[in-house]
């Protein structure tokens, strides 16, 4: 029998699987963080993302009624197949919906994990109030999801929403995806942090460097974030940057798709206010002058449980799956 009340969550990231149990209303049961093992190839992380689903349903009586999973690169939805994820190396075409499927015997459904974090914000978070809104998460890789009308647009191929992918610099930066100058190329985590420890390396002075002992192996945002708060002229040059160059990128999305509400997520989004300043002051320069008014950037109010209640609503909203 299929206990209604609950569902499993899963957000799949090139650094660590969170998977939560997750009720209707949105409330994590229990929630695990794996890492994800990613350098170890396909077979690697896909027993990660099993060992995290058992550890969230163990002592859970009676079936839960689905699996949602937020996995990033291109999806398939109809048989839950992931495509060259940027950030998993050795993915090509992964059926993930089916082998979970086979091990765990019930519905499993999979969503880019982007599209997952919108619809989570959509449904229980900072979007619930309003019909369009763009959804950006700044993590190891940058995503995106697209919301009209209550409803994420996948587009014709199901590839919509990778924000990530909007070029800033057509001679500049060469991204995971293969493409030159991606907003994902300068300000995804791993390629910030890259950055700062050249940066530093160049003989940049910061409080950083006394965080970390002249250590540059740990270097960390959050490290940055907090040498910013504490007034560090170089950790706050590379927040305020981080968000003029976001602001130029979402400044191509909403000039494009005329949505002028953003909701940002993801670890990067932790650099706080001055980040968000930055984006709303260079989106506001680069959009069209009709639209500056009306431009509205939000944190996002799920923080990093967005992506395992949006997957878990996937599970709950039939009207998401289509």
């Amino acid at each position: 029998m299929l206990n209604k009340n609950f569902a499993v969550g899963v957000d799949l990231g090139g650094t660590s699987i969170k998977a939560g149990l997750v009720d209707k209303k949105g409330k994590i049961i229990k929630k695990v963080s794996v890492d994800s093992l990613a350098d170890g190839g396909v077979e690697t992380v896909i027993r990660q993302i099993k060992h995290a689903i058992n550890e969230v349903m163990n002592g859970k009586s009676g079936k839960i009624l689905g699996i949602g999973i937020g996995a990033p690169g291109s999806v398939k939805l109809k048989k839950g197949t992931v495509e060259n994820p940027p950030n998993l190396p050795g993915w090509g075409k992964v059926h993930l919906g089916t082998i979970l499927n086979k091990e765990f015997g019930c519905d499993v459904f999979v969503e880019n994990d982007a599209n997952a974090a919108a619809i989570g914000e959509l449904i229980y978070g900072a979007g619930r109030n309003f019909k369009n809104f763009v959804m950006i998460t700044l993590g190891t890789g940058v995503g995106g999801g697209i919301i009209i009308d209550r409803k994420i647009y996948r587009g014709e191929a199901g590839y919509a929403g990778e924000l990530g992918h909007v070029t800033i610099d057509s001679m500049g930066r060469q991204c995971n995806c293969g493409a030159i100058g991606c907003i994902e190329a300068y300000i995804g985590n791993n390629y910030l942090i890259e950055r700062v420890k050249k940066q530093l390396q160049e003989g940049s002075d910061s409080l950083l460097l006394n965080y970390i002992n002249n250590d540059l192996n740990l270097i960390t945002s959050k490290l940055i974030c907090d040498a910013a708060i504490e007034g560090d002229d170089f950790s706050k040059s590379v927040v305020v940057d981080t968000g003029t160059k976001l602001g130029y990128s979402l400044a191509s999305v909403v000039n494009v798709l005329d949505i002028t509400t953003i909701i940002i997520g993801g670890g990067v989004a932790g650099f706080g206010k001055l980040l968000f300043d930055s984006a709303k002051s260079a989106l506001k320069e680069r959009v069209i002058a009709s639209s500056r008014n009306s431009i509205r950037i939000l944190p996002a109010k799920l923080k990093n449980n967005a992506g395992i209640k949006g997957a878990s609503a996937l599970v709950f909203y039939s009207s998401l799956k289509k």
